[in-house]
């Protein structure tokens, strides 16, 4: 039976605000709020409520019978909490409904997987219990920013526990393979790997409203009809694309709600299904192996991370901010420590990209005029957080005296977590001792 695995990706980064270069050393907050409240308000509005309405539809008409994933940033879901908590509210009910699936990605949509396993892990595990405070669902499937995934970062994930990954089905990994199968890591051989269809997805996000398609209009029995029509032995057709298709690349009026309101019905009439990732993880088995010894992603037609590590600028950026990730994971300071995180956001980076995109443009959606600018902003708020983490940690302190400060903290936590354990044992076990008529009274002279 041939089964259809949508899902989701939702995220908004937290813009910086222009920031000149005078204000370093003087000015500490970062961030465009207005800008942001202004985002994440239309999208509400557009996008995120009208969407969450109909996939709770599709999922009640269909009898559960259709399902969907969402992977949705943690920089995401705080600013949803904060400028629209009732799209948090609408997640909360298809949750409800046990057709949806919430995944794990890193928390603030960052790059630490290139650069940094430790702040990687950290990532991830703070994201998985926000979703699970959120949602009361622990994620068990992974999904990495931008879709990136190499042999190496499979195995990070694996080491964390998931028992699947989602990542692009890129042609120069796959090769003569398709898509539309499940796959195994090379080494870590528990981990299952579930490649993106792009074509059908892009079908969707980015040619829905394109009147000068050949296939336009698209139809919902039309693009059932397509998946139907695959080799038997296909049976897997994993479909994902940006949140914002629906209501947003895609506007309410070019009818792309009702097209997927009328898909669990045909898909229906086809005999074909819908799961969630961890179904699909669980339910089926891996055909073969594929290897990415180079990290992939699933931006533009290269599927590489050109988009983001590209130029030197991005890559001057990239070294600056990364190269104090332990001094800055030493620190209490919580407004560091948010920075830190927010800083990270790769669409920093991507604004910074000078390569031309076949979807148009460079860098778009980019609040800054150039890529030019973009890095000069960026490194003028960088620059100041550099001096807030010197502050702290002084560069003075090599490496070698950094790394045994750490190992003394780390020691220090563990012995007290070790302590805390036999305080909660003692204290169960401990019991009141009562006298009995037989046991001699002590008195106190």
């Amino acid at each position: 039976m041939k089964t259809i695995c949508f899902y989701f990706q939702l995220h908004q980064p937290l813009r910086l605000k222009h920031y000149r270069f005078f204000e370093i050393g003087s000015d500490h907050y970062y961030y465009d709020d207005y800008t942001n409240e202004a985002t994440i308000c239309r999208l509400a509005e557009h996008c995120y409520l009208p969407a969450n309405a109909a996939l709770l539809e599709m999922i009640h008409n269909s009898n559960g019978k259709f399902k969907v994933a969402f992977s949705i940033s943690g920089t995401a879901l705080d600013q949803l909490e904060q400028y629209a908590p009732e799209v948090i509210d609408g997640f909360k009910e298809l949750a409800k409904t046990g057709s949806v699936e919430f995944l794990a990605e890193t928390y603030s949509h960052s790059l630490a997987s290139i650069y940094d396993e430790d702040e990687f892990k950290l990532q991830v595990k703070k994201h998985a219990d926000k979703i699970e405070t959120l949602f009361g669902k622990t994620p068990s499937v992974f999904r990495n920013t931008e879709l990136i995934y190499s042999d190496e970062i499979g195995r990070y994930v694996s080491e964390m526990g998931f028992k699947g990954m989602i990542t692009e089905g890129a042609t120069h990994i796959l090769g003569w393979k398709s898509p539309n199968y499940l796959y195994a890591h090379p080494y870590c051989s528990k981990l299952k790997i579930m490649p993106r269809n792009f074509k059908l997805s892009d079908d969707i996000c980015f040619r829905f409203s394109n009147w000068s398609w050949d296939q336009y209009p698209l139809t919902a029995d039309k693009y059932i009809k397509w998946i139907a029509q695959t080799p038997e032995k296909e049976e897997l057709f994993n479909i994902a694309m940006s949140y914002d298709a629906l209501g947003e690349i895609n506007k309410s009026d070019s009818g792309i709600f009702d097209f997927f309101k009328a898909l669990p019905y045909q898909a229906m009439l086809k005999k074909i299904g819908f799961a969630t990732p961890s179904e699909v993880m669980e339910k089926m088995k891996p055909t073969e192996v594929i290897t990415s010894h180079e990290p992939i992603s699933w931006a533009d037609e290269e599927k590489d991370l050109s988009a983001w590590i590209g130029n030197d600028l991005q890559n001057e950026a990239l070294h600056k901010l990364y190269i104090v990730g332990e001094r800055v994971r030493l620190c209490t300071d919580r407004a560091l420590q948010y920075d830190w995180l927010n800083l990270q956001n790769s669409n920093h980076f991507y604004y910074m990209c000078t390569k031309h995109f076949t979807n148009g443009g460079s860098a778009h959606n980019s609040p800054f005029e150039s890529p030019y600018e973009a890095f000069m902003n960026y490194m003028n708020v960088l620059s100041d957080f550099l001096q807030r983490v010197d502050e702290q940690y002084p560069t003075t302190i090599d490496n070698e005296e950094l790394n045994a400060l750490l190992k003394t903290i780390n020691n220090q936590e563990s012995k007290i977590v070790s302590l805390e354990k036999q305080i909660k044992t003692l204290k169960s076990t401990k019991q009141k001792i009562v006298p009995t008529e037989n046991q001699p009274k002590i008195i106190k002279n």
